[in-house]
């Protein structure tokens, strides 16, 4: 298993990015989750295989109708950082 965490920028808020996020996470059964930052960006942090995880990626590049996503930053993954075994929204 394999843990990614990134950070979205654009217009990523107030436009169902995070339930596109968390429907997406489920179709690929991945686990993690997706919260709005005070900064305007949506953070997102998931585990499973890195085909899923490359699937996600793409998606959170893609986005929902409505969204425009400018940049998909990918982070590393603090140690203490806990991951939820299924996806939800924060």
């Amino acid at each position: 298993m394999t843990i990614r965490r990134w950070v979205v920028r654009g217009r990523v808020q107030g436009v169902g990015f995070r339930w596109f996020v968390w429907r997406e996470a489920e179709r690929l059964g991945l686990g993690g989750f997706a919260r709005n930052l005070g900064d305007g960006t949506v953070e997102v942090v998931s585990q499973g295989p890195d085909e899923a995880l490359d699937r996600l990626e793409a998606a959170l590049r893609r986005g929902p109708p409505g969204s425009r996503v400018d940049a998909l930053e990918q982070l590393d993954v603090p140690a203490e950082l806990e991951v939820p075994n299924s996806f939800g929204i924060k």
